[in-house]
């Protein structure tokens, strides 16, 4: 059977390679703390570990800062704080969502040298020494648009997702502010995760757990705050799918806003002060250089403490020109430390009463946090909880923003980590704010989102109102001193439309509608809303089982009935499935009204980015990719020319072209020493460009050497491939004929494919002989390039005719004179059908 072997034959040689790259999107983790930033990327094919910066090291200080034109970030902008103390930026965790007139702005103005004012928004802006002033979100922005930048050098792509760690006690005024700086950094939020919860998942990766919940304290001692996570651990079945996996539950969160290594870092800073102010009698807390010299020391000496008795400090030219030394023991800090004993083991009490659990429930109590490493913290806990419960099993600093990108990786299918699913809780009650509606002077309040709601909690409010009205959404308690309560106000429009519509249908007593709903990240606000009536009607009379399941809220009183968001779903499916097109279901208009310290707009926000990233720190940036690639590339050239003979650069290149080369990048070289430092972008680059204009014809011969016997055989390949197809070809034309069937070609396209074989042939070897003859210094006499377009014209004539239909044979009608009635049939060719047998060579 000639197709079969024909078909065997050009399967094996004709080559439909087709590759596909799918670029899998990375996912960066940010821990943002008030000292030092960690970070993390999750992207295939790259080792999963914190990320370095540029001097590889494993954390990153929170500071941004100025030296002139030049923009500064970790420890590069904190250093400078003591040179200049109005110009560098740190602990901008506390300014965060705060109220320019709030208790922990103030707190901020005594452990920084920076100079704060106030925004738009009331909230906190800084102020440089040249009067520019920067948006808390601003600096928070520059910082993380720094750290994209290091995770898109590592990735080797863009990267455009981060999950970021937050305390659990955030407001939602905080979360917005973190998110309104993240999308101002150019990256979106895939989530926001309570730091205690990653560090849980962190815990729990590398380990196994019976379906007997495990209890476990997440103590956390940052520099800003201390808290405490009381989280369960179990294995667990899907009801669904039948999988396993470990279920992490959050039951209680405890925690103090003011206590951390900040508050110890300020003790230590007012003992250096108290001695050099009775040694020296000059009153130092007027100069904010010595200021910010001390606060360093500060943090200096407590390091050194955590591990010794003792500590000199010395500090050279602290202020007024005085060198300044003094011994500060441990024992004289922890008595200046002595009030904070109890508060630092207070939140694990908190965390237990909220998880309605004891000591005795405990496994282990996990330390993590900086600050954990001190000695008063670790014996403030041991007190509390016994030495045996205390675990340091998991890394202080790193926990928790591994813990991030694992959460991260599992909220994308790109990523297969270990099945774990976290249930988090919010700790502050959420309550909804309306007026009533009968004087309408009283307000009303109702607990919907008690402390403890689960995250992703949905919950609706159901009101009989005729009237547009508003719903605000707050909370009842102060959730620190200074911060506002209202979080948004829900104006539902078109309430009196939507209820005659409804009457008109033939509705019965309609009701207002409103699902509040809690994210995954903490967020509260409200979803949809609907004007909603049960329709009566006779197909479906009986569905309704009397008035047990009505929502009846009294017109006066308007208690706000609050009801779980499922049984009114249920409910409505069974009203609205048998009318079919929800009759019974209005849709309203939402228009949400922020307080002035809400989110950003997105117009300010995009203001925000671009002041925050400004063209001219890209174009320095720029200027200094120039310069660096310039001054990579000479020294390149430089060990090209001086390799010796045996190199393919030295073989494929003419004396005279490595003289003018070598003149050329002597001139470059010492053009780049004497005005690199001034020159700008353009000028550097012109420069490398005339050096690549020499270059070039080199490295062209070369890499055409390199890849001429690739090319050569791929063009042999398909003048084999084609020769063959056109013998076969011809047979089957042949066997055709003889068995009365329409062939697939006819011989006017076999003879037009043989013609341009031929002439592919004839320049092919031409090319070759003349190649033959050519040096490896000259250019070459056929281009690799030139044979691949040649070579891919024959494969697509080639492709043309094998993947030919075979004309199927069409039957006819038999004649009314045939003698037994049936049909004749004709070979007919019809243009697109195929023919069991001929479908493929």
């Amino acid at each position: 059977m000639p197709c079969l072997s024909l078909r065997r034959a050009v399967s094996f040689f004709f080559l439909f390679a087709a590759i596909f790259e799918s670029s899998l999107a990375s996912i960066l983790a940010v821990d943002y703390g008030s000292d030092w930033i960690k970070a993390s990327l999750m992207k295939p094919g790259v080792p999963f570990d914190v990320l370095l910066n540029k001097d590889s090291k494993r954390k990153i200080q929170s500071s941004v800062a100025w030296k002139k034109d030049e923009r500064l970030f970790g420890s590069d902008a904190a250093n400078i704080a003591s040179r200049f103390p109005q110009d560098s930026f740190s602990s901008l965790k506390y300014l965060q969502g705060a109220p320019s007139d709030s208790d922990i702005v103030t707190y901020f103005t005594s452990i920084s040298t920076a100079q704060i004012s106030e925004t738009d928004r009331k909230t906190v802006a800084l102020k440089q020494s040249d009067g520019t002033e920067w948006s808390t979100e601003e600096l928070v922005a520059m910082q993380l648009s720094y750290i994209k930048k290091l995770a898109e050098d590592l990735a080797g792509e863009p990267v455009n997702e981060v999950i970021l760690t937050v305390p659990p006690y955030f407001s939602q005024f905080e979360r917005d502010s973190i998110t309104d700086a993240i999308e101002i950094a150019g990256l979106r939020t895939l989530a926001l995760v309570n730091d205690g919860t990653a560090v849980a998942v962190n815990y729990a990766m590398t380990r196994t757990f019976s379906t007997t919940p495990e209890y476990h304290v997440i103590y956390d001692a940052g520099a800003s705050s201390t808290r405490a996570t009381v989280v369960s651990f179990a294995a667990a079945e899907d009801p669904k799918t039948k999988a396993s996996h470990t279920q992490i539950n959050v039951l209680g969160v405890g925690h103090d806003r003011n206590t951390g290594g900040t508050e110890l870092d300020l003790r230590l800073r007012d003992i250096l002060i108290d001695s050099f102010m009775s040694k020296h009698r000059r009153d130092i807390r007027k100069d904010k250089r010595g200021m910010a010299k001390l606060w360093k020391e500060a943090g200096r000496v407590k390091a050194i403490l955590s591990a010794n008795s003792d500590a000199i400090s010395t500090v050279e030219s602290v202020a007024f020109d005085i060198d300044f030394k003094t011994k500060v023991t441990r024992s004289e800090f922890e008595n200046a430390c002595k009030d904070l004993h109890s508060r630092f083991a207070r939140p694990i009490y908190d965390a237990l009463a909220n998880a309605e659990l004891s000591l005795a429930n405990i496994t282990s109590v996990i330390l993590t946090g900086g600050n954990s490493r001190t000695p008063m913290v670790q014996a403030a806990v041991k007190t509390a909880v016994g030495e045996d419960r205390i675990a340091l099993n998991v890394n202080a600093d790193e926990s928790a923003v591994l813990g991030a990108a694992l959460y991260g990786a599992s909220l994308s299918r790109q990523f297969k980590t270990k099945d774990i699913r976290v249930t988090d809780i919010l700790i502050h009650d959420i309550q909804a704010s309306y007026l009533a509606s009968n004087p309408g002077t009283r307000t009303i309040h109702t607990a919907v989102l008690p402390a403890g709601s689960k995250h992703g909690a949905r919950k609706t409010l159901t009101f009989k109102r005729k009237e547009d009205f508003s719903v605000v959404l707050n909370y009842p308690n102060e959730v620190m001193s200074g911060f506002p309560r209202e979080i948004l106000e829900a104006k539902i429009i078109g309430i009196p439309e939507a209820i005659d519509n409804l009457t008109e249908r033939g509705a019965i007593d309609p009701v207002i509608k409103a699902t509040v709903v809690l994210s995954e990240s903490g967020f509260v606000s409200i979803g949809d809303t609907i004007a909603y009536g049960e329709i009566k009607d006779d197909s479906i009379s009986g569905l309704f089982g009397g008035g047990s399941d009505q929502v009846s809220l009294d017109t006066d009183v308007d208690e706000g009935a609050l009801k779980d968001e499922k049984m009114d779903k249920d409910k409505n499916d069974r009203a609205k499935k048998p009318l079919g097109k929800d009759r019974g279901t209005i849709p309203l208009e939402i228009e949400i009204v922020y307080n002035f310290q809400g989110p950003l707009s997105l117009m300010a926000k995009r203001a925000a980015r671009e002041r925050a990233l400004d063209n001219m720190e890209m174009s320095r940036q720029l200027r200094e990719e120039a310069h660096n690639t310039l001054e990579g590339y000479l020294y390149k050239l430089r060990d090209l020319l001086n390799d010796g003979p045996e190199t393919p650069f030295t073989k494929c290149s003419q004396p005279s072209e490595r003289q003018t080369l070598s003149n050329k990048l002597s001139e470059t070289i010492a053009w780049l020493h004497e005005e690199g430092d001034t020159a700008d972008t353009l000028q550097l680059w012109e420069k490398r460009s005339a050096l690549e204009t020499v270059e070039k014809p080199i490295v062209h011969r070369y890499k055409e050497i390199e890849s001429f016997p690739q090319a050569l055989n791929n063009s042999q390949k398909w003048n084999w491939s084609t020769r063959l197809f056109l013998t076969q070809a011809r047979e089957n034309i042949t066997a055709d004929a003889i068995a009365g069937v329409p062939s697939k070609w006819t011989s006017e396209e076999l003879n037009a494919l043989e013609k341009a074989l031929k002439e592919h042939e004839s320049w092919l070897h031409d090319g070759v002989e003349r190649q033959k003859k050519t040096k490896m210094n000259e250019d070459p006499a056929i281009n690799t390039k030139e044979m691949q377009q040649r070579a891919k014209t024959l494969e697509q004539h080639l492709e043309r005719l094998v993947r030919r239909k075979v004309p199927k044979v069409k039957k006819t009608p038999a004649k009314p004179g045939d003698a037994n009635g049936s049909s004749s049939t004709e070979p007919t060719q019809t243009p697109g059908d195929r023919q069991p047998g001929h479908n493929e060579l």
